[in-house]
This record gives structure tokens, C-alpha cells and sequence, in this order.
């Protein structure tokens, strides 16, 4: 696999210059598909924390004087040097992160996009005109940015995810002091150099890889107002414990699931179950993560996802053959490894895959996975396996299958494959996630529609896309005057 590059030695990016940090610790990222050593990044230490809150809050405060019209041009103009740089992003992104190198040009392409459509949004961003009792008064709502926000985010999409939250918090007036995870810090760090480009203020945006106990002192540091968060259900429960009653947008985990109900079309349906469950490895929070078949269509369904698994070629990530690349890290690994072996031994059927593929530079590379006959209470059921895998499990009849979709601790996003209207309506209100998507992939995504957990299920609160993003990153203020 020719993937060697020169490792980089990469700074810590405070108050508008990358800079060393106060500590004198590092960590060293290595490639999850060549073994090869990608580049050192310093620890943070309070220090360095303390002065990028400060930068921060300096900068923000005269960010937020600035007029809308002047922020959403900075997004365009970060829009324009993130596109320029896309090559060297993306294949920075695969070297440390491991997905195959189209899906980092797709996410780079998308992180540029999410800057210009967020520059859209905040020229939008209304306020209203309310009737009062009072005849001599007259009240209005505006939104004003929140302040400083610690955002958190995961190492399965490095750029997208912070641009999720870089776009429209800047949009909106606000500052960010961002961790990344150790593991994958390279490609941010790299985008610090498009934002400074295009003019971003000095201050206003830090970046800071940091491991768990950095990021409590984050989240818990005076100076923080507001936190964004996008990974795991249990990590996101202990930010919130730490973050008490500051703002938070939160967007934890998921666990499917994908429906096929009787009358559905079954190709497409296998086809939309395997394409949500290889993409990035399957390390998605969206991906499939169970599918629920109905028993009349049980076999037909299987032996479709098997002819669509042969499509799926596990390999090198720079490869252009390849669209299933390693998992990231061995604790994902290692999980899959549970989450089989725990089925296998509640009597499922391993139709292919099931293991890792032996004589690759690494032990991260899982082959494409298909599960047969999943017990309820089984692993591969119950939590998020975060891999390469196809779980089947059958319902007798709608309401059974409603039952066995809703019969999860996560609620995030769903998907039902039926060719009744009556159907797709009493699952989309019925089934208790965040999106339902009828007759496609519960893997497919907009940036323009608004992504996010039930409120009533362990996946967070808020929304990732579109205006409501900037909603939850603006406080509503109301002006009331007397006459």
C-alpha cells in the first residue's frame, strides 16, 4: 500500500497562530491502515486552555459587532480555501482516519458546502413581530450569537464534523475552542490554514487535540458558555453532567433501524441496507445498525443483501477499487469481535464476513459483514456494533416489526421500505427517532435538513443542519418597547 508520507509535526492552533503547547507531552497518530506513523501532535494543558478561552472571548466579542452580511462573506471565502486544498485534506483525512479516499473528497466537498450554506442561513435568520395586550407596547424577537463554544467532536468524519458547528457558529457571531480526538487531529489542524486565508479574526476559533480529561476541563472551564458535542451516548451523558445548565447541542449514537415491511421492494431494500453499512466502515452513527425484515419476505431479502455484499471490496483506502477501508481503531474492532461472537452463540447465522481479514498491513480491517436470524437481545441488537455489519432479524407482522424498531435504548435516525403511503406515514410518526427515510438507506444525509436524536431516546437534543443549527447556536432575544 503506498501510503508512506513524511510524518507531519504538527503545533496546537491558539489565538489565530499555531503555536507549541505550555505541556510537554505529545501523541503520535497512526495510520489504521498502513501501521505507518502520520504525524505527532503536542497534549494541551491548562495553560493552553486558559488562553484560548481568553483569545476566544476578545475575539467574540467584536465578532458579534460585525454584520451578518460581512460573516456570511468570511464563510464563502473559507468555502473557496477549503475547496483549493481539497486533494491534500482528503488524502490527510484518509492517511489518519482510514476511509477509503473518495468518501474524504466527498467530505471535504461537503464541509465547503456546509460554509456557504450557513452563510445563506444567517442572512436569514429572521426575527418576528408579536402582538401584545398592551396597546402601547411593541415587542420583536432577533437572535444573538451565545458566546464561546467547546466543541467536541469524533474521529469518524474529522472536517465535516467540525465544520458542522465552525459554519454556523461563526455565521452567527459566536467564538469555538474546538477538540478534536487525538487520533485524528491532523486534518483540522490543517483546515486552521483555509480559515486563516480567508481572514477568519485572530482569536476566534482555537484548536486543541486533546484526550478525555482535557475535554472535562473544557467543557467545565468558567469561560465556556455553550457546548457542541457529536459522538457516543456515553461520552455525551458525562458532558452533560460536567456541562450542568450551560447550552449544550448534543448528537450521540445510533442504532438503525432499517424496516422491510411485506409489500416492500426487497432489491432495493438490500441494496439500501449494505450501502448504509459500509460506508466509512460502518462507522457511522446513522448506519445500518439493524434491519428488521418481515418474515414473508425474510429470504428473498437475504439472498439479495448477499448478492449486493459481493460489490463491497475491503482494501486499501487509497485504492480506487476500494469502499470498505479498516475500522479506525482497535477498540471498534474489538467490539465487532464481541458483538459476532455474542450472536454466534445465541444461535445466529454468520452468512459472510464475521471476521477480521488476515494478511493486511493492519488488524483493523473487518470484512463486510452479513447476520442472519439476530436475536433480540442479542449485541449485534442492543448496541452500536460501529462496523461493517448487516443484522437480520425477522417480524411477523407490522406491528411486530414496529415493536422490535422501537425496542432500542438509541433513537436517532430510521428507515422503512414499504409501498403503501399508509404505512410510510404511521412509521414516520410511530417509529421513535429523529428522521424516518422512506425507501432509502437510514445511512443518507443532507446537509440542509435538520439531523438529530429523539428527544426521548439517549441520542442528544438539538439539530445538525440547516437553520436550526443556527437556532441552537443563538440565544432568542426579545426587544419590548413602550410607546
Amino acid at each position: 500500500m503506498a501510503m508512506a508520507v513524511p510524518p507531519l509535526s504538527q503545533q496546537l492552533f491558539i489565538g489565530g497562530v499555531f503555536r507549541d503547547g505550555a505541556g510537554s507531552d505529545t501523541c503520535d497518530v497512526i495510520s489504521p491502515a498502513t501501521g505507518e506513523h502520520v504525524g505527532t501532535v503536542p497534549l494541551p494543558v491548562a495553560a493552553d486552555l486558559d488562553a484560548a478561552v481568553s483569545a476566544a472571548h476578545a475575539a467574540q466579542a467584536e465578532w458579534a459587532k460585525v454584520n451578518v452580511w460581512e460573516r456570511a462573506a468570511l464563510c464563502r471565502r473559507i468555502a473557496d480555501e477549503i475547496d483549493r486544498r481539497r486533494d491534500d485534506l482528503a488524502r490527510l483525512q484518509t492517511l489518519e482516519q482510514g476511509k477509503p479516499l473518495a468518501e474524504s473528497v466527498a467530505d471535504v466537498t461537503e464541509a465547503a458546502e456546509l460554509f456557504r450554506l450557513h452563510a445563506e442561513d444567517a442572512v436569514r435568520l429572521h426575527g418576528e413581530t408579536l402582538p401584545s395586550r398592551d396597546a402601547s407596547k411593541r415587542m420583536f424577537t432577533f437572535h444573538r450569537p451565545v458566546g464561546t463554544w467547546a466543541v467536541i467532536t469524533p474521529w469518524n468524519f474529522p472536517l465535516l464534523m467540525f465544520t458542522e458547528f465552525a459554519a454556523p457558529g461563526l455565521a452567527t457571531g459566536n467564538a469555538l475552542v474546538v477538540k478534536p480526538p487525538t487520533n485524528t487531529p491532523l486534518t483540522v489542524l490543517k483546515a486552521m490554514e483555509a480559515l486563516t486565508a480567508a481572514g477568519v479574526p485572530e482569536g476566534l476559533v482555537s484548536v486543541l487535540p486533546g484526550d478525555g480529561a482535557f475535554g472535562d476541563a473544557l467543557v467545565r472551564h468558567p469561560g465556556i458558555h455553550a457546548i457542541g458535542f457529536i459522538g457516543s451516548s456515553a461520552t455525551g451523558a458525562k458532558i452533560q453532567s460536567a456541562a450542568g445548565l450551560k447550552r449544550s447541542l448534543m448528537e450521540c449514537s445510533g442504532n438503525g433501524p432499517l424496516v422491510v415491511l411485506a409489500d416492500a421492494d426487497v432489491e432495493a431494500a438490500a441494496k439500501a441496507a449494505v450501502d448504509g453499512a459500509y460506508p466509512c466502515a460502518g462507522q457511522v452513527c446513522c448506519a445500518t445498525e439493524r434491519v428488521v425484515v418481515h418474515t414473508d419476505v425474510h429470504d428473498a431479502f437475504v439472498e439479495a443483501v448477499l448478492r449486493e455484499a459481493e460489490r463491497v471490496h475491503l482494501g486499501d483506502p487509497l485504492d480506487d477499487k476500494t469502499v470498505l477501508g479498516p475500522l479506525n481503531n482497535e477498540g471498534v474492532a474489538a467490539k465487532m469481535d464481541r458483538h459476532i461472537q455474542d450472536a454466534r452463540a445465541r444461535g445466529a447465522r454468520i452468512l459472510t464476513g464475521g471476521r477480521r481479514r488476515e494478511g493486511m498491513p493492519t488488524d483493523l480491517y473487518y470484512e463486510f459483514t452479513v447476520v442472519d436470524g439476530v436475536p433480540e437481545d442479542s449485541l449485534l441488537s442492543k448496541e452500536e456494533s460501529f462496523g461493517p455489519v448487516v443484522p437480520i432479524i425477522t417480524g411477523r407482522d407490522e406491528d411486530d416489526l414496529l415493536r422490535i424498531a422501537n425496542d432500542d435504548a438509541l433513537g436517532l435516525q430510521g428507515a422503512v421500505f414499504t409501498r403503501s403511503m399508509t404505512s410510510a406515514f404511521r412509521f414516520m410518526e410511530e417509529m421513535e427517532v429523529g428522521q424516518v427515510l422512506v425507501n432509502e438507506s437510514n445511512n443518507w444525509w443532507d446537509i440542509n435538513m435538520p439531523f438529530g436524536g429523539a428527544g426521548s431516546r439517549g441520542t442528544g437534543w438539538g439539530r445538525i443542519g440547516g437553520k436550526w443549527t443556527l437556532m441552537d447556536m443563538t440565544d432568542t432575544r426579545t426587544g419590548v418597547i413602550s410607546l
